[in-house]
C-alpha cells in the first residue's frame, strides 16, 4: 500500500508504463470517493494571465488539484486515475515529465491522454479530470 492513499494499491506497471507515468490499474477497498471535476487554469495563483502557456497552466492545474484533494484530506498522492485533455499533441512527452515531477513516488494513477480540437475558453491548454480515493483516517 502507498502510504499517501491508504487505500489504493498500484499495480506495477512494465518499464513502458512506468516511463511514461502511468499504473495499468489501480485497486481500492474502502475510503472514501472524491470524483473531481475538470480543472483549467488560464491564470497563475498570483492571477497573472497563462493562457497559451501548457507548462504554466499543468503546474497550476496540478496546484488546483491538490488545493481541492487538501479540502477533503487527501493529497495528490490520492488520485487513482486521471483524464487529461490536451489541445497539442507535442506537449504529450512534456506532460508526462511534468507529471513524474507533481507524484515523486512512483505511485501512477491510471491515466488517459487525450487531444483535443479546442476547450470551451480561448487560451487553454490543458484540462484534468480525476478521482482519488482517501483512506479512513478516525
Amino acid at each position: 500500500m502507498n502510504k499517501g492513499a491508504d487505500m489504493a494499491k498500484y499495480l506495477e506497471g512494465t518499464d513502458a508504463q512506468k516511463n511514461r507515468a502511468y499504473s495499468p490499474a489501480v485497486i481500492t477497498e474502502g475510503g472514501r470517493v472524491v470524483w473531481l471535476a475538470g480543472q483549467t487554469a488560464t491564470v497563475d495563483g498570483n492571477g497573472k494571465d497563462i493562457s497559451g502557456n501548457f507548462e504554466a497552466q499543468t503546474h497550476r492545474v496540478f496546484a488546483l488539484i491538490d488545493q481541492t484533494l487538501r479540502r477533503v484530506g487527501g493529497t495528490l498522492a490520492n488520485l487513482v486515475t486521471m483524464t487529461v485533455f490536451i489541445k497539442e499533441p507535442r506537449h504529450g512527452d512534456r506532460f508526462v515529465e511534468l507529471r513524474k515531477q507533481k507524484l515523486p513516488d512512483g505511485n501512477y494513477p491510471g491515466r488517459a491522454l487525450i487531444t483535443v480540437t479546442n476547450f470551451a475558453r480561448p487560451g487553454m491548454e490543458i484540462e484534468i479530470q480525476a478521482i482519488a480515493v482517501i483512506g479512513d483516517r478516525a
